[in-house]
């Protein structure tokens, strides 16, 4: 059981660790979004030429490409977090079956977030732009949100677990003086029998002795 709940600590910290993973990287396609957000209010200016656009496109289409290939390139052991479709991800956070924590992971590439074919050529499509980043902006805060509430819950399940196993091995531990105290008491009684049945046998040895000197 000790050893069962200990297992379950480091599973619950790798689970913290692929969180903190994905949280690093939403840290920076959060970044990239509010850039883009801000190029889109720029494009949808009509001070600017179709040059003026045309540059803030460019870069834009740069950023969305950066989004997927963060999406794609954010693994754990071996594994995509943010691409792919990984969903549901079960956390075995005790030492019994069914102790289990999920962890939902939400796709964060371009085409997910529906950023992947912005076009801001002219003051309509640069606000429609912007809906769209802004609704992507949604999106990545609340799953930030969810995955902070995650390693909330794995942080208060690592305590909790830390204080049983705590708790099962002082028990333990104190079974096992009970039982040497016993075995102790145990061992001091029959070395005592034996002690005297040593000196009774002794005894009854120096008996015979006796009556022979009497005889003489």
């Amino acid at each position: 059981q000790i050893r069962g709940l200990d297992q379950a600590a480091r599973n619950s910290q790798d689970g913290i660790s692929l969180i903190q993973t994905a949280e690093g990287a939403l840290n920076e396609t959060h970044s990239i979004l509010q850039r883009m957000r801000e190029l889109a209010v720029q494009a949808s200016n009509d001070t600017n030429v179709t040059a003026d656009r045309s540059a803030i496109q460019t870069e834009i289409n740069q950023l969305a490409s950066e989004v997927t290939r963060i999406a794609e390139k954010t693994t754990f052991n071996n594994q995509v977090l943010l691409s792919g479709g990984l969903g549901d991800l079960n956390i075995q956070t005790g030492a019994n079956s069914g102790d289990i924590t999920k962890i939902t992971l939400s796709d964060m590439d371009a085409g997910s977030l529906t950023i992947d074919a912005l076009d801001v050529s002219d003051n309509a499509k640069a606000n429609a732009a912007i809906t769209s980043v802004s609704a992507a902006i949604s999106v990545v805060s609340t799953f930030r949100a969810n995955l902070r509430a995650y390693q909330n819950r794995l942080e208060h399940t690592i305590n909790n677990l830390n204080v049983n196993s705590e708790n099962l091995t002082a028990a333990e531990s104190r079974i096992r003086d009970v039982d040497m105290a016993k075995e102790m008491m145990i061992f001091s009684k029959n070395n005592i029998l034996q002690q005297a049945a040593q000196a009774m046998l002794a005894q009854a040895n120096q008996q015979p002795q006796g009556v022979l000197q009497l005889l003489r």
